[in-house]
């Protein structure tokens, strides 16, 4: 009988509305329970890939990076309106780099190519980009469990070896699950187990985990009501609760499996065989497109020379002190420079001149500099700031230190009515899969988190609106319940007020949302999708 057990179908809540668990919240779980492995399979997408690598590392467990995609039944580029598409779900997981970078190419092209209400990819896309992943029929909407449940076990056998003949015999499982009440999931892993027998394709026990605890599935009902704007009151409405899709303890999964020890053994089998390692923390400069026979550092020295004449005319000072004053920039300016070049990032200040200077020329309104940008006199001679750090004694060591190196942090501000100029600008100039604006995630705050629950709980608009009141902007559940005794005595006293807020403190921090920054614009030295998906 085996010992271990490792989960590797898990969805965290940046499977948006979805999961309900947070990254952190899983890895303390998977510590509970002594795991050394665990996987991350989010729906259609990568957004807490590199959170969870990180903590996973911090706490001695091996992560393991997948996707549950959505394959197309047909092509992804087919999208129109009222042709039926069935989609089918497959978990991908990365053996090696050369895996997750495939991963990271199918969800590019899922978005880029195959959206349709979903991210989508097709069998085309998973022969081209198959090779380091690990495939696993996911849940009933697999393609596999849905032919067994179409009462077509020759098809399911079929489409089987199709992706056994994509991925390979060691790279591809019949995946099984624990939900003893859903008749259907009894029904497909019996087929599963049937298929394994002929074909001798391994079977693989999994939970489909989306939330934490199992008490937490009234919470989940709450979310998935969020997602699809239904209540919980409603029977014709998306819900998980005929069964338990929490993160089950390996006992129990051992003991589920126990008559199938080969599904429990493989989920090791497979943990060993996903070995990926990220390197973090590197930084990668784009290159600047640098005149012939120039450096980025010979050129970023050229340009501040230039600058000196412009914001230094040699009628600035009085004749008495012109000659120490220059010598006092030159001095500055030959100390910054070595430290620049020390710190390898030269092409960064040339970058950030060359967007400054093409929006000024532009009649784009920038700002002056803010921050300890203002302390680099080179900023301020290659026209990036307005303020002149020797005059105000700014510090440099503030913005670049040459005994603790970090990425220098220039913040800069354009008018808002023309930013999209200055992005398509830096697109043009270092192409547009080098350049991208960066994700943002909206979370529920508690007030929001009230709101949404109480409107999933059925709960009138003005009720829910009298308790989120309550709440002082900034403060958690917790704190509110603390510190206002008219939101305390409600909860104390009021049933319905205490179910409200005990299912809103679960959902309190949960991704509602991903947006597009504001702010942020990432330019990459490789394209985008060598690092990222886009």
């Amino acid at each position: 009988m085996p010992e271990k057990f490792i989960h590797l179908h898990v969805h965290s809540h940046y499977s948006l509305l979805d999961g309900l668990a947070k990254i952190d919240e899983l890895i303390n779980k998977a510590k509970e329970y002594q795991m050394d492995s665990l996987a991350l399979t989010d729906h259609g997408a990568m957004y807490g890939v590199i959170e969870f690598y990180r903590k996973c590392m911090e706490n001695n467990i091996k992560p393991i990076i997948g996707v549950e995609f959505y394959v197309s039944s047909g092509s992804r580029f087919e999208k129109e309106a009222g042709k039926m598409d069935r989609r089918f779900h497959l978990v991908l997981l990365a053996k090696n780099e050369i895996g997750y970078r495939n991963l990271i190419k199918l969800v590019t092209k899922s978005y880029l190519e195959g959206f349709y209400y979903k991210p989508r990819i097709d069998k085309e896309l998973l022969k081209e980009h198959s090779e380091g992943l690990i495939a696993l029929t996911s849940c009933l909407q697999g393609e596999v469990p849905a032919a067994i449940l179409d009462n077509d076990l020759p098809r399911a056998q079929k489409i089987a070896l199709e992706y056994q003949e994509i991925y390979g015999k060691e790279n591809f499982y019949l995946e099984v699950q624990d939900h003893p009440n859903s008749l259907d999931q009894m029904r497909a892993n019996k087929g599963m187990f049937e298929i394994s027998e002929i074909t001798k394709i391994p079977v693989v026990a999994t939970n489909d985990v989306h939330y934490l605890n199992p008490e937490d599935s009234e919470v989940h009902e709450v979310l998935l009501c969020i997602q699809t704007n239904h209540t919980v009151n409603e029977k014709e409405r998306l819900t998980m609760k005929e069964d338990d899709f929490s993160f089950k303890s390996p006992e129990r999964m051992i003991k589920a499996f126990k008559d199938h020890p080969e599904a429990i053994a493989n989920t090791e089998k497979i943990a060993e065989q996903c070995n990926l390692k990220i390197e973090l923390d590197k930084i990668e400069l784009p290159a600047f497109p640098l005149p012939e026979k120039e450096t980025a550092d010979s050129y970023l020295k050229k340009l501040c020379l230039l600058g000196i004449a412009k914001r230094f005319p040699q009628n600035l000072f009085p004749k008495d002190e012109a000659e120490n004053k220059m010598k006092e920039i030159k001095e500055r300016l030959n100390f910054e420079l070595q430290t620049i070049k020390k710190t390898g990032f030269a092409s960064y200040f040339l970058i950030v001149q060359d967007v400054v200077n093409w929006a000024k020329n532009q009649g784009i309104v920038v700002g002056p500099g803010r921050g300890s940008a203002a302390g680099s006199l080179v900023s301020y001679l290659l026209n990036i700031t307005n303020v002149d750090p020797l005059k105000y004694n700014l510090l440099f060591e503030r913005f670049l230190n040459p005994e603790r190196i970090s990425m220098p942090d220039i913040d800069l501000d354009f008018a808002d009515t023309r930013r999209d100029e200055v992005i398509n600008y830096i697109s043009q100039k270092y192409g547009i899969d080098h350049v991208a604006q960066i994700i943002t995630f909206g979370t529920m705050a508690a007030r929001a988190a009230v709101r949404d629950a109480g409107r999933a709980l059925g709960y009138t608009y003005s009720f829910c609106d009298q308790i989120a009141k309550m709440i002082p902007f900034g403060f958690t559940l917790n704190e509110s319940l603390e510190k206002v005794p008219e939101l305390s005595r409600a909860y104390d006293s009021d049933d319905q007020v205490r179910v409200l807020i005990d299912i809103a403190k679960k959902l309190e921090g949960v991704a509602r949302h991903a947006s597009t920054h504001a702010c942020g614009v990432v330019i990459t030295k490789n394209p985008l999708d060598f690092y990222t998906p886009r």
